[in-house]
């Protein structure tokens, strides 16, 4: 008979912060470094804002340099201060009533405040596309426009995506490492100071910071769909976390809107610096963020676990023989553990998936535009198409919800995977001729333009569900990082200034990977539909432990 512990108290509450004063501190310094780089970019008001070849002036020193001190001791007044519980006390502890909970307010609006996150989130990356233009004609930079340029204005793009490729990886250890919550907080920190990106006067200092930037940007996501898998009850679990992560369609309108409204007058830098207001946006809503009671009870923090799990209508389970909340003592919890033979066949699958995401998104996706005029389509005609494909494409993410919900995880990947690559196959054979049939055009590239979002959502969100807690931020971070690399490479050839490959080209960069990831799931991966993520994982280190224990 399982034991409902009911001893949390009003004194085991957890904090809001391990140390509060030292976060708030470190935010207030944060924020006015930050501000102190705002009078040197008004000041250039007379000349549309343009700051190139200025001297950085003491002020805006300072503020960099209050920015470094109040990252510190932000980080400080986050870190979790060392349990004196026993760590062993958490294979005895078990969550099954967090599976089991209803829907209730506090999971609507940590589902609110992450679906705020991810957008936030993704608009960073995003603007990468709008500030270009403007960012190659103040430095004089060789794009499109100006092709005379000496250095290429696609080192921005590729310093934000590799940044936030490291994000995706770092933060998945240090979610691991110092917490769920902790880590989306100082992600949200990065997004806060990194804002002065819109104020640099070169070009050097904006490739770094826009580094540092897709650091904090890649970070926040894997984190995001940790917390989410750790928290929302069973069945509701996956569709939940691939319409958050979905909502990357909000984030583009409102990204593209903002470049519409404000670059005209302030220029390409204001998109950098509306991070200022949208990070402390984030970090007002902190109280609506808790932190992982998964991740508390394989620290030891039962009170605080408790404490948690009573907000959401839960309790902790004393059961002897039910799933484990956290590995047993010899299981490694480092990146290792994610190559455990119970584990590599899942990570190697999301490791396909994610560069198939990556490689679609930042191969064929980003310069779709190009090629289709390249087939012989005029300006507005390939805007049309991409448009009117978009369009098509909005439900999308809606009907990726809802079959990872009704029909699991597996098949709904199996299904997006190799849809996906099928349209892409159909770039390959069809090639140019598709230019003369506009309409089968337009259907074809509904799901390489629209769906691959809810594909990286969905490998995101399966990442969170089948590994082990102590690891857990470390396998979505690497799901995250994998949908990025292929940017990267992309990004790459396009700074050495390699010609940008035909449409069909492309597609099968895109489609070959993808294909081979829908083959690796029907083989390698395992349902989580329903399922606690105890018993998810569990299964997969046993498997493991007996295939390398049976004779050969």
């Amino acid at each position: 008979m399982p034991l409902h512990s009911s001893t949390a108290t009003r004194t085991d509450a957890p904090r809001g912060f391990q140390r509060p004063v030292a976060f708030w501190l470190g935010t207030a310094i944060c924020t006015a470094g930050v501000v102190l780089h705002l009078p040197m970019y008004f000041g250039a008001r007379h000349m549309h804002y343009h700051l190139a070849g200025m001297r950085p002036d003491p002020a805006m020193i300072f503020g960099m340099a209050l920015i470094g001190v109040g990252l510190i001791v932000t980080l400080y007044g986050l870190l979790p201060q060392r349990s004196r519980q026993i760590r062993e006390a958490a294979d005895s502890i078990r969550v099954r009533a967090l599976d089991d909970a209803p829907i209730r307010l506090p999971h609507i609006l940590l589902l609110i405040v992450m679906a705020v996150a991810v957008t936030i989130d993704v608009m960073k990356p995003t603007s990468l596309a709008f500030v270009a233009s403007g960012a190659a004609e103040e430095y004089g930079l060789r794009s499109p426009a100006h092709p005379d340029g000496n250095i290429s204005v696609a080192w921005l793009p590729l310093s934000g995506i590799t940044g936030t490729v490291l994000g995706s990886w770092m933060w998945g250890w240090l979610g691991d490492r110092i917490g769920r919550r902790a880590s989306i907080l100082f992600a949200g920190m990065l997004f806060v100071t990194t804002s002065i990106c819109g104020t640099m006067p070169s070009f050097t200092w904006n490739i770094i910071m826009c580094l540092v930037m897709g650091m904090g940007a890649g970070g926040m996501l894997p984190i995001t769909f940790t917390l989410l898998a750790e928290t929302i009850p069973a069945r509701h679990r996956g569709w939940l976390m691939v319409l958050v992560g979905g909502d990357i369609a909000g984030a583009y309108v409102i990204t593209s809107w903002l470049a519409a409204e404000l670059t005209p007058t302030f220029s390409w830098r204001i998109l950098w610096l509306i991070g200022l207001p949208t990070g402390l946006l984030f970090l007002a809503l902190n109280r609506w963020i808790p932190e992982s009671p998964r991740y508390l009870l394989a620290r030891g923090r039962q009170a605080e676990a408790e404490a948690v799990m009573a907000r959401y209508g839960a309790a902790v389970v004393h059961e002897k023989n039910a799933p484990r909340t956290a590995p047993a003592s010899d299981t490694p919890h480092g990146f290792r553990t994610l190559l455990r033979r119970g584990l590599a066949g899942p990570t190697l699958t999301i490791t396909l998936l994610g560069i198939g995401v990556g490689l679609t998104t930042y191969g064929f996706q980003q310069w779709v535009p190009t090629n289709l005029e390249r087939m012989g389509l005029s300006g507005v005609n390939s805007a049309y198409v991409v448009r009117n494909a978009a369009l098509l494409g909005l439900p999308l993410t809606v009907l990726t919800a809802w079959m990872y919900g009704a029909l699991g995880s597996r098949r709904t990947l199996v299904t997006l995977s190799g849809l996906t690559s099928v349209t892409l196959f159909g770039f390959v054979i069809a090639g140019d001729a598709l230019a003369h049939r506009e309409l089968l055009l337009s259907l074809l590239l509904v799901v390489p333009l629209s769906g691959i979002s809810s594909v990286a959502a969905a490998v995101m969100g399966y990442a969170a569900e089948v590994y082990p807690t102590v690891v857990r931020s470390r396998g979505t971070g690497l799901a995250a990082g994998m949908t990025k690399v292929g940017g990267v490479l992309i990004l790459a050839l396009t700074v050495a200034a390699a010609t940008v490959p035909s449409i069909a080209s492309t597609a099968l960069i895109g489609a070959v990977p993808l294909l081979a990831a829908a083959l690796a799931l029907v083989r390698l991966a395992p349902e989580t539909k329903n399922r606690e993520l105890e018993e998810i994982s569990d299964t997969l280190l046993d498997e493991g432990t007996n295939s390398s224990a049976s004779p050969r």
